[in-house]
Order: structure tokens, then C-alpha cells, then sequence
């Protein structure tokens, strides 16, 4: 069913009403649209724009259409258009011509802005919500680990030894920044496009700011040109879960890397793993790799919408029908994701003493003799170049830096005495490192009753934003 066409003496081609036709992905909105209905209706009931009886109608009507909808006993149909026209489609087969009723002081242009905004604030704050569950899956490993020596990289070269801990506690905070962002973005988006018709507000005695506290919002969009045209905040979520997708894929690289046999460090559990068609002893990280791949995918649909929202003037376009699929196929999939990679961190195991006998090696140890020089008064770039002169050394004979003598240290630098020799242990290196975001275990331990503080803070805000805008949708 159109919702225009009066100034029309012909229906569309089938090419062109194919092209136009939204509801195949846009039907995701139906619960929202229902609300900002619902919303609607009591102001115009309220305003006296529609009698007492026809508010009452709708309302019914509406309501049970929630009911129908959530059941899937309505569903869209070949003919609707888009979300809008099948359920407008629904409250006339209920109520006549009375259910057109609802179109008053309205467009489809506020109407899919508001639905819109309310699909991605419950959304997103599920996905912060799930957030929170590989945070805690990462922090719980983290704290089995934090006393397990692993050497650390830079350029995927051995650079100094770590606690284990610590190199896995660096996804979660990873994860605390964007559950920050998805908190600012909140206050960004949560406003109200409702009332601004079709891009200069309405003649009708509507009152947009009490219809979007009905619906949650903070408050209503100051200018209605904007409040139509205006997908930013479709954008920034796709930008959040583009960097999510970015942290995600760091996980899946390094665990695809830890469980492979030249590192053989991780022992992936087999309800996250895959075997292969034709070679039986293959254990595959599939869970990793796919979390690889999707930051692609989160990558893709952030350019494509930033593409089509470039260079649109003026006021609402129809190039904003292509705003949804890629919101809807980012949302859907890192969904579909995140509890997948939760529990591949849950439940993989890390051979310890394989990570301890490789934190050494690569000369790791070198800066704990440039540090001991420099306690000896000795200027760090002097103290650089005599670590390095061992290091160089040691590769001449094939021998790692404890293995140098006395004498061959001596030989390097006067003050390079033998009781830099008590250094060369990477248990000492790592516990010397006290900073407070260092790598000490003691250090560690207390960085991570930060995090876990802040997960629980950060799980109270998610708690409360999901009871808040629950509450809307009951309404």
C-alpha cells in the first residue's frame, strides 16, 4: 500500500516500485516504528487534532499490532513499499480508513529518522552490553595469567620480557574506550527527530518535545531541515563498530598466531575450533580468523555510508534508503561475533613454561644492562651502545648475554661489572618494572582492580540505559 500517489495517473513500473521497495530490510524497524506511533497518537489525541474515540482506536489497534508483529502473525507483504506502508497497511484492514488517521502532522521522513535512532540507542546498547562480557572473559584470563612470563613484541620481534597478564589485558581496555564511545554517542544521538514532518516542522499543534520523553529521548532536534537529512548518528555507530571490529581483529590475529605450531603457545578448546574436509588433523582457529575478517566488513559499511551521505543537499534524499542495510549487517554480525569471541578467550589455555622459555631469547634481556649502567651514572646513549656491543658480541659466539664472562663485560664498559649478571633473568626484569602501568605483576594485579571497577561502573550505566529505554518499548 502507497502512502501517496494522489497526483499520480499511473502506479509505478514493477522495475521501479522493486527499486523502491524497502521493507525486505527495513522491516527490522516495525517494533520502533510501533512506538513512535504509539507516541504520536497520544499527542495528537492529547492536542485534540484527532477525537477521543480515534485515539482510542488506534491505540488498540496499535498495540495489538505489537503483539502481532513480535509474534510474527503480521508480516510484511509483496505490495508494501517499506516498514511504514505495511503497517499503516495493518491499522487499515483493523480500523478502515479511520487508521489513516495517524498520518496526521507526520512524514515518513521524521517517521524513519525517529525509528531509526531508536534501532541503533537499543542496539548499540546491547552491544555495549556484550562488550562487557569479552571484557570480563579477557580480565578473568588476564588475572590466571599475570604471573606468567611471555616474551613481549614490537615489529613482531622479541622486545623485552612481559607477564602475560599484562599483554592480555591490553584488549580490555581496548574495549573500555568503546563502551566510552557508544556513552558519548548516547548523549549525541539521543534526540528526537519526531515533529519535523517532512523538513519544516508542522502547522499542526504538536508538542514534539513531551512525544520524544515518551519515547526516551533527551530532547528534540533543534532545526526539523536537520532533523531529517541528518544520519551522523548512523555514521558514528558504524565508526564505533568499525574500531570495535579493529580490536576485535587484533585478537584474532594474535590468537591465530599464539595457537599455531611455531608458537604453540594457546590450546584453542574445540567448541571454538574446526577441522578441515580432507586433512583429519587439522584444529583450525576459525573463531579468531572470522573475527579477523569481519573488521573488513565493519570497515566496508562505514565507507559506504559515508559515501552516500556525501554531497546530499538540502533537505531529506531518497539516497538515504541505503543508510539501513549497512547499519543493519554491521549491527547483526558483530552481534553474531562477539559472543563467539568471548568464549574462545574463555576457554583457551596458554602453556606456561613454553612462553617463559621463549622470553628470553632475542637478546630480550638487553635493556636490563643499559638500565644497570645508567644506575651507575653512566648517560643512557653511552650505556644503548654498550648493550648493544654485548649483544653483538654475544651473536659472534652464538651465546646468550648471561654467557658472557666477567671479563668480556668488563671489556665492554669498566662499570659493567659481574652484578649485572643477577639482572639477566627475565623473572627480575619483569618485576623490576614497578611503574604503575607496568608490567610487574604487582603493578598488573592492580591495574587490573581498575578495570575490573570500571567494568562494573560501566555495567551499571548498561544496566540502566536497558531498564530506561525497556520501560519506553512496554509503554
Amino acid at each position: 500500500m502507497a502512502l501517496w500517489g494522489g497526483r499520480f495517473s499511473s502506479q509505478p513500473e514493477e522495475a521501479m516500485f522493486a527499486l523502491s521497495r524497502s521493507v525486505h530490510f527495513d522491516w527490522r524497524l516495525a517494533p520502533y516504528d510501533l512506538r513512535s506511533s504509539l507516541a504520536h497518537v497520544a499527542i495528537l489525541q492529547e492536542k485534540k487534532i484527532i477525537d477521543s474515540d480515534t485515539g482510542k482506536k488506534l491505540e488498540g489497534a496499535l498495540r495489538q499490532l505489537q503483539k502481532e508483529v513480535v509474534a510474527g502473525t503480521f508480516t510484511a507483504i509483496d505490495s508494501d513499499e517499506d516498514v511504514h506502508s505495511a503497517l499503516e497497511r495493518g491499522l487499515k484492514e483493523k480500523l478502515g480508513d479511520v487508521g489513516g488517521a495517524i498520518r496526521a502532522g507526520r512524514s515518513r521522513n521524521d517517521q524513519v529518522a525517529t525509528d531509526f535512532r531508536l534501532y541503533l540507542i537499543d542496539h548499540m546498547i546491547e552491544i555495549a552490553s556484550q562488550l562487557l562480557v569479552v571484557q570480563k572473559s579477557i580480565a578473568q584470563l588476564a588475572q590466571q595469567y599475570v604471573d606468567a612470563v611471555a616474551p613481549g613484541f614490537t615489529h613482531l620481534q622479541h622486545a623485552q620480557p612481559v607477564s602475560f597478564g599484562h599483554e592480555l589485558a591490553k584488549h580490555a581496555h581496548a574495549f573500555t574506550r568503546d563502551i566510552s564511545r557508544i556513552h558519548d554517542w548516547l548523549e549525541r544521538a539521543n534526540l528526537s527527530p519526531l515533529g519535523a514532518g517532512a523538513l519544516s516542522g508542522s502547522s499542526l499543534p504538536l508538542d514534539p518535545e513531551k512525544s520524544a520523553a515518551n519515547l526516551g529521548f533527551s530532547g528534540v532536534i533543534e532545526n526539523s531541515i536537520d532533523a531529517v537529512m541528518d544520519r551522523d548518528f548512523a555514521a558514528e555507530a558504524l565508526f564505533i563498530i568499525a574500531l570495535v571490529g579493529v580490536h576485535i581483529s587484533r585478537i584474532g590475529e594474535e590468537w591465530t598466531l599464539w595457537s599455531s605450531t611455531e608458537f604453540g603457545w594457546a590450546k584453542l578448546n574445540d567448541a571454538y575450533s574446526t577441522g578441515s574436509s580432507i586433512m583429519p588433523q587439522k584444529k583450525n582457529p576459525d573463531a579468531a580468523e572470522l573475527a579477523r575478517g569481519k573488521s573488513g566488513r565493519f570497515i566496508g559499511n562505514l565507507t559506504g555510508l559515508l559515501t552516500v551521505m556525501k554531497g546530499l543537499a538540502f533537505a531529506y534524499n531518497r539516497d538515504l534508503q541505503e543508510d539501513k542495510e549497512s547499519v543493519f549487517d554491521s549491527v547483526e554480525n558483530l552481534l553474531l561475533l562477539l559472543p563467539a569471541v568471548s568464549g574462545m578467550i574463555a576457554t583457551t589455555s596458554f602453556d606456561k613454561s613454553k612462553m617463559k622459555a621463549a622470553a628470553p631469547l632475542g637478546f630480550s634481556l638487553a635493556t636490563e644492562i643499559a638500565d644497570f649502567l645508567v644506575k651507575q651514572s653512566v648517560p643512557f646513549s653511552v650505556a644503548h651502545e654498550a648493550a648493544g656491543s654485548c649483544v653483538k658480541l654475544c651473536e659472534s659466539k652464538a651465546i646468550e648475554l648471561h654467557q658472557l664472562s666477567d671479563e668480556e663485560f668488563l671489556s665492554i664498559h669498566p662499570k659493567l661489572t659481574a652484578d649485572v649478571r643477577a639482572l639477566l633473568n627475565v623473572d627480575g626484569a619483569i618485576a623490576a618494572r614497578t611503574s604503575p602501568n607496568g608490567t610487574a605483576p604487582s603493578s598488573v594485579k592492580k591495574q587490573l582492580d581498575t578495570l575490573n571497577q570500571t567494568i562494573a561502573t560501566n555495567s551499571a550505566w548498561v544496566a540502566s540505559e536497558r531498564r530506561r529505554f525497556s520501560g519506553m518499548m512496554d509503554q
